[in-house]
């Protein structure tokens, strides 16, 4: 694979952009979108497929669609080109608070699977498709994990984490996490859905029926807070029918609901 080479600044602390610098016909694909902003130069275009492969048919392209409607995503993905002269920026956001994982994918043999919503944008050449798990208990039991995202290439890849981000380096050790928490493996790692403790635990223990398991040798990253989450904490804090919120915190938030000042 020839990925483009291309420099970035991460900036920023719980709600980072990352600036890609790009020479002249340099060309950086991201999830539409993403983008934040971009220097006059920067020309950008939505196309089908990630442009990894140059004479690609179009049943390659129409199969390519297809496996991103898998996924949930867009089947169009942006180009981001530097067209004018000297070095141009173009920055890219995730669209909740959480870190951006600068990956690189030479480094980490050329391959990183990750959680289907977590890719923010790539190098051009950076070949982006997935992969599904063929253990039976992680298709029915391990979420978002049974689809994951899988991208190859030598370049750099840019992922995004809820809350703060985790690595861990595998040696044979195990690891078990809850499955929303994993963002991204490399190559080595074996990953399935197990049972989580005794009939007991799983019921009352508060951490779901399953948990992931990651075993071998690699590079998992974890995330502390899974969108999914964040999500069902608003939603249990939203205004009910009516126009009333729900207490927050104590029993006080109730009585204040009870003398309208809520």
């Amino acid at each position: 694979m020839n990925s483009h080479e291309v420099d970035y600044e991460i900036i920023g602390d719980d709600m980072q952009v990352v600036e890609v610098e790009l020479d002249p016909g340099e060309v950086v694909v991201a999830e539409a979108g993403s983008m934040n902003y971009m220097e006059d130069g920067i020309t950008w275009e939505a196309r089908m497929g990630d442009g990894s492969e140059a004479n690609e048919t179009i049943m390659g392209k129409l199969l390519g669609v297809g496996k991103r409607v898998l996924t949930g995503e867009s089947i169009f993905m942006t180009h981001f080109t530097n067209s004018g002269n000297g070095k141009k920026r173009v920055a890219f956001a995730a669209p909740y608070p959480g870190k951006i994982i600068p990956v690189d994918l030479r480094a980490h043999g050329g391959r990183l699977y990750c959680q289907k919503d977590a890719f923010l944008c790539a190098a051009l050449g950076t070949k982006i498709s997935i992969a599904f798990n063929r253990r039976l208990g992680t298709g029915f039991f391990g979420g978002e994990g049974f689809i994951l995202q899988k991208l190859l290439g030598d370049g750099m890849a840019f992922v995004h984490a809820g809350g703060t981000v985790v690595k861990k380096e595998l040696s044979g050790q195990v690891i078990r996490v809850d499955t929303g928490c994993l963002v991204g493996f490399t190559e080595g790692i074996d990953y399935d859905i197990e049972r989580a403790g005794g009939l007991k635990s799983m019921i009352f223990g508060g951490e779901g029926l399953f948990l992931a398991t990651l075993r071998g040798q690699g590079t998992v990253w974890l995330q502390s807070l899974p969108f999914s989450r964040l999500a069902d904490r608003i939603i249990a804090s939203a205004p009910r029918s009516g126009g009333k919120q729900t207490g927050q915190g104590s029993v006080l938030g109730g009585l204040g609901d009870m003398f309208g000042d809520r």
